[in-house]
C-alpha cells in the first residue's frame, strides 16, 4: 500500500475548496456573532467519560478511543462539540441566565454518517443555555436560516419533529431495549407492518398512536391530523403547539413536518429539526432543544442549537467569486518592495511572479498588475 494513501472517508482539501469552505466558516461565525454568540474553542481530545456521559452515550460507536500516555486514563477524540460546550457553559462560564456560544472545529468519526460523508467533518454550530421558552428555539432556527442564506444556500426547507410524542406514547410501556431499538427503527422508515407485529402486546392507545405517527408526514395539515389521531396528553397537546408556533413564524421557507423522525431521540428533549437546500445530499443542519445536555455536568438547564459541517455544506452552496488580486514583478528593489507591502496594508492581494514563473497561473483572480511607468510603480489593468 502506498504511504502517501489516506484512510477511507479522509480526504485532503486542496486550494479551491479550502478557500470556499474558510469564505463559509467567516461568513457563518460572523452572522452568529451578530445574533450574540460568543466564540469557544474546546480541544480535540479529553478524557472519555466527559465526552460519553449523558447525552453524549449516542456517540459511543462513533468516538474514536486511545490511551493517554501521561495519566494512563482513556481519552476520546471528539465526535461532537455540543457535548464540550455544555461542560464550558456549566463548569467554565458558570453564568447566570442566558450564555450564547459558537464553536467551529474539526471532528472525527469511526464511520461515515452516510455514504458520501467525510469521517472528518468541519462541525461549526451555536448553542443557547439558560432560556426554556420557544423564543430560543426561534432564535436558533432562525440563525441558522440566516446563516444559510449568508452563504448562498438556494431553495430552503425545514422538517419539523419533536422527540416528546413518541416518548410520551412510550411513557409506562414495559419494552426491553431490543424490542424498543426495533419499534424506533420501524418507526423511522415508517413500516406499518412491522410495526403491528412489534406492539401486539402493547396497550391499544399507544399501538394506535404509533402506527398513525406513519402516516403523520406532510405540510401544516400533519399537524391538524396529529390532533385527532393521538392520544391527547398534555405532553402530545404541547409539543403539537410548539411546532405549530414555531412553524407560524418562519417566513420565506418551505416548512413540512414528519413526526416519527427519531434521528437523535436519545439526544433532543423537545422540537427538533432539519434544513435541506437545493444540491444536498442531505439535510445540511441538524438542531433543536435539548435540555438534558448539561445534567452530567450539574448544571441541568435549557438548551437549544444547531450544527452543521462545512465540508458538507461547501458541496451545495455555489463557490463565491474569486477575490481580485494584483500581479507584481519579483525585483531585489527596495521602491518596488514599499509599493507592494503598500498594496497589502490596504488589504490588497498581491501576487508576486518569481523569476522563471511570469506566465504560471494559480487561484487568484489577477485582474490587475503592478508596472513601472516613469519611475513609479502603478496599479494598472490587465
Amino acid at each position: 500500500m502506498s504511504a502517501w494513501l489516506l484512510p477511507d472517508h479522509i480526504a485532503d482539501v486542496l486550494p479551491s475548496e479550502a478557500r470556499h469552505i474558510e469564505e463559509l466558516r467567516r461568513d457563518l461565525l460572523d452572522m452568529a456573532r451578530c445574533y450574540g454568540y460568543e466564540l469557544v474553542m474546546p480541544p480535540l481530545l479529553e478524557h472519555l467519560e466527559s465526552l460519553l456521559t449523558g447525552a453524549g452515550q449516542a456517540l459511543d460507536l462513533q468516538t474514536f478511543k486511545l490511551v493517554d500516555q501521561l495519566s494512563g486514563r482513556m481519552l476520546g477524540l471528539r465526535a461532537d462539540s455540543t457535548p464540550q460546550v455544555a461542560r464550558i457553559d456549566a463548569h467554565l462560564l458558570n453564568r447566570r441566565g442566558v450564555t450564547r456560544l459558537c464553536y467551529c472545529g474539526p471532528v472525527l468519526h469511526t464511520r461515515p454518517g452516510s455514504p458520501y460523508a467525510t469521517r472528518e467533518p468541519l462541525q461549526f454550530g451555536a448553542e443557547i443555555y439558560g432560556h426554556a421558552g420557544l423564543e430560543a428555539d426561534l432564535e436558533v432556527l432562525s440563525l441558522a436560516l440566516d446563516g444559510l442564506r449568508a452563504v448562498r444556500a438556494q431553495t430552503l426547507s425545514v422538517d419539523m419533529a419533536d422527540a416528546r410524542i413518541v416518548r410520551t406514547l412510550l411513557e409506562g410501556v414495559s419494552l426491553n431495549a431490543q424490542s424498543l431499538a426495533e419499534v424506533h427503527v420501524a418507526l423511522a422508515a415508517k413500516d406499518s407492518s412491522a410495526l403491528k407485529v412489534l406492539t401486539r402486546q402493547l396497550p391499544q392507545v399507544t399501538r394506535d398512536g404509533l402506527l398513525a405517527l406513519t402516516q403523520l408526514y406532510g405540510d401544516e395539515r400533519v399537524l391538524l391530523e396529529a390532533e385527532k389521531a393521538l392520544p391527547a396528553t398534555p405532553a402530545v397537546q404541547q409539543a403539537l403547539a410548539h411546532l405549530k408556533w414555531l412553524s407560524g413564524r418562519l417566513g420565506g421557507v418551505r416548512v413540512t413536518f414528519d413526526l416519527a423522525d427519531l434521528r437523535g431521540y436519545a439526544y433532543y428533549s423537545g422540537t427538533n429539526f432539519a434544513i435541506y437546500a437545493r444540491g444536498a445530499h442531505d439535510a445540511l443542519v441538524r438542531g433543536g432543544r435539548y435540555d438534558e445536555v448539561g445534567a452530567v455536568f450539574g448544571r441541568n438547564r435549557p438548551a437549544a442549537g444547531f450544527s452543521l459541517d462545512l465540508k458538507a455544506l461547501v458541496s451545495a452552496v455555489s463557490p463565491m467569486p474569486l477575490r481580485a488580486a494584483i500581479r507584481a514583478p519579483w525585483r531585489d528593489a527596495d521602491d518596488l518592495r514599499a509599493a507592494v507591502a503598500a498594496l497589502r496594508a490596504q488589504g490588497e492581494t498581491v501576487v508576486c511572479a518569481l523569476p522563471g514563473h511570469e506566465s504560471e497561473v494559480d487561484e487568484f483572480h489577477c485582474d490587475r498588475e503592478l508596472n513601472s511607468v516613469a519611475g513609479q510603480w502603478v496599479v494598472q489593468s490587465i
